[in-house]
């Protein structure tokens, strides 16, 4: 599903942000990556969705190999990872279903189609009812629940989440946490950066802790590990 063999990565300002990871995450693992800021969680999250390309190394997704595929084949490779941002980045002017919609309008599903499929993880996330709502008119949990929404309506094999309970408070985190777990459960691989000990110690999952751009740790139902 994921995997990384001895992967570099050096920013053209000279920062080495990863350092000769190599990592291999299964079909339907739930994975989060702990570490101090700057210690190349978010490099290591860009890899898989290739926003970023190694320096050096393997980093094969789905089976293709990233840092050999043609930029043309890209958007393909996306619509198999659906990306969950601490800050959300709905699309203010769009109602909670046309942010969802526009997901399946670029791949150009059927009006029909469309409408099936949004409304059916509205209603996985809880948000049947919000459907012609403004992100402006939801909570910060709601639009949280809106981005989760639109990250899985193309049936992602993998989710990707860059400190989703970030801006949340503690209630609607274990909401969140909760929601990502209904999604794991169907088999989806949920790869999440985070900074949360309290998410990590109570939902325990497999942890993999990056320091310096190394994995000092890998551990399965490992604990966060650090003084926050």
């Amino acid at each position: 599903m994921i995997f990384m063999e001895d992967v570099y990565k050096t920013y053209p300002n000279g920062v080495t942000a990863l350092n000769g990871i190599s990592v291999d995450i299964k079909q339907g693992e739930f994975v989060y990556i702990v570490g101090h800021s700057g210690a190349g969680k978010s490099t290591f999250i860009k890899l898989i969705y290739r926003e970023e390309k190694p320096s050096k190394g393997n980093v094969i997704i789905n089976e293709l190999e990233l840092n050999k595929i043609k930029e043309k084949k890209v958007p393909y490779l996306r619509r198999e990872i659906g990306v969950v941002f601490q800050n959300f980045r709905l699309l203010p002017k769009l109602t909670v279903y046309e942010n969802i919609a526009y997901a399946l309008e670029v791949i150009e599903e059927s009006p029909r189609a469309i409408r099936k499929r949004v409304m059916e993880v509205l209603e996985d996330v809880g948000l049947k009812n919000k459907a012609r709502f403004l992100p402006a008119e939801l909570s910060g949990g709601e639009q949280q629940r809106v981005s989760i929404a639109r990250a899985i309506v193309n049936r992602p094999r993998i989710v990707i989440a860059d400190e989703p309970t970030g801006n949340l408070d503690p209630d609607t985190s274990w909401e969140i946490m909760k929601t990502f777990e209904e999604i794991n459960e169907k088999g989806t691989t949920i790869i999440m950066a985070t900074h949360s000990k309290e998410i990590v110690n109570t939902f325990k999952k497999r942890v993999i802790a990056i320091e310096d751009g190394v994995i000092v740790r890998d551990e399965q139902r490992g604990e966060y590990g650090y003084e926050v």
